[in-house]
């Protein structure tokens, strides 16, 4: 594989032989498990993955209907734990494929897909709407937040990541907030004078 991003045409065609045999010259290839291809713009990556989340919840959905079926419960924890992981597969890598809307617009499609059964939803809803009545992040924030963790483990900085917590892990209010009371018959420089409604003194 001939890996250039130059946009003016030349010879892209390459003779390379092994054992007096030539080898086979593709536009992309995969390494461990991530496409890539002669551009660096990962775009079969993302449509790989989109198909195989897409045939996934499909399946699923066979077995999601309204009334009966899986429950909320289940098809977020199979979200959370399957498609989701299956998305964000080297994300790292393909981070800054990201900035493109097609790109975007292919995971937002699949998250979308899988938040209607989730949320037990009308296919009009809109995709902000489905993100927050099922409780998840949209799929792009996820991905920064993968890379970002990612660059932040590699490099060892000394930083506190935050973490979902559950409510009983919270910590009290009053074991956090500090209450001052102030003295309201302190001297000032400035003196205020009104009809002492407002005040016991």
């Amino acid at each position: 594989m001939l890996v250039t991003r130059r946009k003016r045409r030349e010879r892209t065609a390459i003779n390379i032989y092994l054992n007096i045999k030539p080898l086979e010259q593709v536009k992309s290839i995969k390494y461990l498990g991530i496409a890539i291809d002669n551009k660096m713009n990962f775009r079969e990556h993302i449509i790989s993955t989109t198909k195989k989340c897409t045939t996934l919840i499909h399946t699923l959905a066979k077995s999601a209907k309204l009334n009966w079926g899986l429950k909320q419960e289940a098809l977020n924890t199979i979200y959370k734990g399957a498609i989701l992981p299956l998305i964000l597969y080297g994300a790292p890598v393909w981070i800054m494929a990201m900035e493109k809307n097609c790109n975007r617009t292919l995971y937002s499609r699949v998250q979308r897909h899988i938040n209607i059964k989730i949320a037990k939803a009308y296919r009009t809803t809109s995709n902000d709407a489905l993100c927050i009545l099922t409780g998840n992040a949209p799929v792009e924030l996820k991905a920064e937040e993968a890379a970002n963790l990612y660059r932040i483990t590699k490099d060892k900085q000394n930083q506190q990541l935050d973490h979902e917590t559950d409510p009983q892990d919270w910590t009290h209010p009053a074991d956090t907030v500090r209450i001052c009371e102030q003295n309201e018959l302190r001297e000032h420089a400035i003196h205020l004078y009104t009809d002492g409604s407002k005040t016991e003194h």
